[in-house]
């Protein structure tokens, strides 16, 4: 971020046959569009010389096959299988810091972005006129008809959310569609979020004006095949980057994220003690100790499914996991409340002592999970 911005990125001698655009596709099932988007860049970029670089998420229908299959006919091709990794963020940053062009690309498999304004994307680039170019769904010339009415008001909301609470300037801080100097991206890639789907509204709000950025208009097409990817997940993810840079970073979207799946956790609990309390009539200890256990479930599967779905436990990994996270929480239990104890007799105020003992317990149970439960193989 220190570094001064140049009027424009290097461009490697043509001579050399070096690419002047890597374009990154992130995919997960999407086997039938791979080729068709080859084919469409292969129009698109005449008289460029580009690589394109999918990135793939372990597709179970084999598209990670299809894009080896295409490289082994073309050398601009290339992929990269993710084993153990999912989100369409981590796939953007991986691709674009494996790419080998001044300029980086990110484009969706489902031929849903406009490939023919890459060219005119590239040249703002290599002029030396911006940073960024975004392509714009919401500015004049632009368009989203395709969208259903409730997609287009999720989108409405997040961008105006982004708008207001982030200060993101640009019109379409959602798209998926841009054009980046690699250069200027290495300098924001540490600290940007590997989950979620919207790496661009973290690349600009990371960057806190720092980027020179164009937006061009394109309209949004229509999904041939393949299902969306989008699911309800992606409004809490989409929460999680919010409040992550409004910290500045100092906490990470992932905590964030257990954070809040532990606040649900504490509405399972009481309303289980309330059941087996008042329904049941059970004794108190049984009652809280059934609360304590099928809040931890809870916590757990939703975690599981949500903070760390892209290194999401699957078979028998999830009964070992879960026997972890049961060890985890019984030990944060007591870290909570010898931190509360501890705070009250040094200031007997019973919120304050209360919020430090869960703050710890949060923190502990964070920092081992992701230790013990969620290790990267």
């Amino acid at each position: 971020m220190n570094e001064a911005i140049r009027p424009g990125p290097e461009t490697p001698p043509q001579a050399a046959g070096l690419p002047q655009l890597s374009v990154i596709v992130p995919t997960f099932n999407e086997r039938d569009n791979v080729t068709t988007l080859l084919r469409q860049l292969e129009t698109a970029l005449t008289g460029v010389l580009w690589e394109v670089i999918f990135v793939d998420d372990n597709s179970p229908d084999g598209t990670w096959e299809v894009v080896r299959a295409l490289a082994r006919q073309d050398s601009r091709v290339r992929c990269i299988r993710r084993i153990g990794r999912r989100g369409l963020s981590g796939a953007c940053i991986e691709g674009i810091l494996a790419s080998s062009a001044p300029c980086a690309a990110v484009i969706d498999a489902d031929l849903q972005h406009d490939e023919t304004q890459l060219p005119k994307m590239l040249a703002l680039l290599q002029g030396g006129q911006a940073d960024l170019v975004v392509g714009s769904r919401y500015i004049e010339g632009g368009s989203a008809d395709s969208f259903n009415k409730q997609r287009a008001g999720a989108s409405a909301l997040a961008t105006g959310v982004a708008k207001r609470v982030l200060r993101v300037k640009i019109a379409d801080p959602m798209s998926g569609f841009f054009m980046i100097r690699r250069d200027r991206f290495e300098q924001l890639a540490p600290q940007l979020s590997t989950q979620g789907f919207k790496i661009l509204l973290d690349i600009v709000a990371t960057a806190r004006g720092k980027l020179r950025i164009k937006e061009i208009p394109f309209t949004f097409g229509s999904r041939l095949h393949g299902e969306s990817k989008l699911d309800s997940m992606v409004a809490l993810d989409f929460l999680g980057l919010v409040l992550a840079k409004l910290t500045g970073d100092v906490v990470s979207l992932r905590f964030l994220m257990f954070a809040m799946v532990g606040s649900l956790g504490l509405f399972v609990h009481l309303a289980v003690l309330f059941v087996v309390l008042k329904i049941f009539d059970v004794r108190f200890p049984e009652a809280q100790a059934c609360g304590a256990v099928l809040a931890m479930t809870s916590n757990f599967i939703l975690n599981n499914f949500l903070t760390y779905r892209d290194q999401r436990l699957k078979g028998f990994a999830i009964l070992r996991g879960l026997l972890l996270f049961y060890l985890v929480c019984s030990v944060g239990l007591f870290a909570n409340v010898g931190v509360a104890f501890s705070v009250y007799d040094q200031e007997p105020v019973w919120w304050l002592a209360g919020a430090a003992g869960a703050l710890m317990g949060v923190v502990w149970n964070y920092a081992m999970s992701g230790l013990f439960v969620w290790r990267k193989r």
